[in-house]
């Protein structure tokens, strides 16, 4: 059986500058519908979603909670959209290897843009890898869309912080742009670190399948292709 791919409308879309695939268990964000603006039709949209969820609720503490969570993951979508990224998707799977019993992981994949000072883009990767704080497992690729590197960091947040405890992994794919101008970061974060064998390998699958050139070029025009984002 073929997988199933999946098309983004934005792979026609002429502003688009990368496109990309993801494996089965992320399901994306759409960052234009849960940041717009109240008086638009997305706003319009978004209240349309979670209407029923919030009418669903049975009381008005857990309606009130519910609307805080919602307020405090858009507040997390708009620091990630002021720092570049245009994309963002949720990952669910169950945990098959090893003791995890077939328990629910989770992580968050986004692709970002980060402006650049002009050099060869074999240089770019290796600086974007080696300038980390932190950075451990580093590599340096040579992937379809051109050099790369990857490396990984365990974050912990500082003591007294009103921020959760448990350590967060965030693995990083740097893909500069063949102008050499901007750079396209790739970055898989998860609370699973003891996974960290498995989530590397799911970024550097995606990573082998981003491109910086439609897949739909001289093409046919039912020919399936991989999503896309800008």
């Amino acid at each position: 059986m073929k997988p199933r791919v999946v098309i983004d409308d934005s792979v026609n879309d002429p502003d688009t500058g990368i496109w990309f695939a993801v494996p089965g268990g992320f399901t994306e964000m759409p960052l234009d519908v849960l940041l717009a603006s109240p008086a638009s039709a997305e706003g319009d949209r978004l209240r349309e979603a979670i209407a029923p969820l919030v009418e669903a609720i049975p009381d008005d503490v857990t309606r009130q909670q519910f609307i805080a969570q919602l307020a405090s993951g858009q507040q997390l979508l708009r620091a990630l959209r002021e720092v570049g990224t245009v994309h963002c998707s949720l990952g669910v799977h169950y945990d098959d290897v090893g003791t995890g019993g077939g328990r629910t992981l989770h992580s968050l994949f986004t692709v970002s843009w980060r402006d650049i000072a002009w050099s060869p883009r074999s240089v770019s990767a290796a600086r974007a890898a080696a300038t980390v704080e932190q950075h451990s497992n580093i590599e340096y690729l040579d992937l379809p869309s051109g050099p790369a590197s990857i490396g990984e960091t365990v974050r912990t947040a500082s003591p007294g912080s009103a921020l959760p405890s448990t350590p967060l992994l965030q693995i990083h794919a740097y893909l500069p742009h063949p102008d050499c101008k901007r750079m396209a970061v790739l970055m898989l974060s998860t609370t699973e670190v003891e996974r960290r064998s498995e989530y590397r390998a799911i970024l550097r699958q995606i990573a082998e399948l981003t491109s910086f050139e439609s897949p739909l070029a001289g093409a046919p025009k039912n020919q399936e292709a991989i999503g896309a984002d800008r």
